[in-house]
């Protein structure tokens, strides 16, 4: 059976490979949501994630010729939606830090925040509601990036040990470990925050 489905996945890229139109749309069909999925998990905003999933999808385009097939394909586009959330994430850092140090210089640049939350309804997490589900992604976002990677995967997408093992391509005993010091991290964070209330 395994071999009847590696057959079909190899039959599958090799399609894509060549650029075949009726294998994209096959592609969307099946990934779009999972994509979707992760990309808003990271990034918690709805048009931002609709961009970050697009971007994926271009990136799986350019670069289907150099998967080298290690993994499965699920797994690489996985992975490849990890890294472009995360591209997305520091990017958004890097101009919030310009915008404070301009205003730090006179420059008073508006810094906007709040689009960061503005829409969340993501169905990997059922939080009472939005103010929670800010705090809990703000303390999320503090984490290590690998720790927030695992966490995220795990957490928040459902994604198995074995799984998140793959797109990372750690061990279970570090992923393990990864998910216990996150969730040691976040009560902390969280701690101070409610302690500050």
């Amino acid at each position: 059976m395994t071999q009847i489905l590696l057959l079909e996945e190899q039959n599958f890229i090799a399609a894509l490979r060549k650029g075949s139109s009726q294998a994209y749309g096959q592609l969307l069909d099946e990934y779009q949501q999972k994509v979707f999925g992760t990309c808003i998990s990271f990034v918690p905003n709805k048009e931002d994630a609709e961009d970050i999933a697009q971007e994926v999808f271009v990136e799986i385009f350019n670069s289907i010729g150099k998967f080298k097939e290690e993994s499965k394909l699920s797994t690489w586009i996985y992975r490849v939606s990890v890294n472009k959330s995360l591209e997305f994430i520091r990017k958004k850092n890097t101009k919030k830090r310009f915008g404070f140090m301009q205003s730090l210089l006179g420059n008073d640049l508006p810094i906007d925040r709040s689009s960061y939350f503005t829409e969340f309804n993501h169905p990997g997490i059922q939080l009472e509601n939005k103010e929670k589900s800010e705090i809990l992604f703000a303390a999320i976002n503090k984490l290590p990036e690998t720790q927030r990677i695992v966490y995220t995967l795990n957490k928040i997408d459902d994604l198995s040990y074995k799984e998140v093992s793959e797109i990372t391509e750690k061990s279970i005993s570090s992923i393990e470990s990864l998910l216990f010091r996150a969730k040691e991290n976040l009560r902390e964070l969280l701690y101070d925050y409610y302690k500050k209330e």
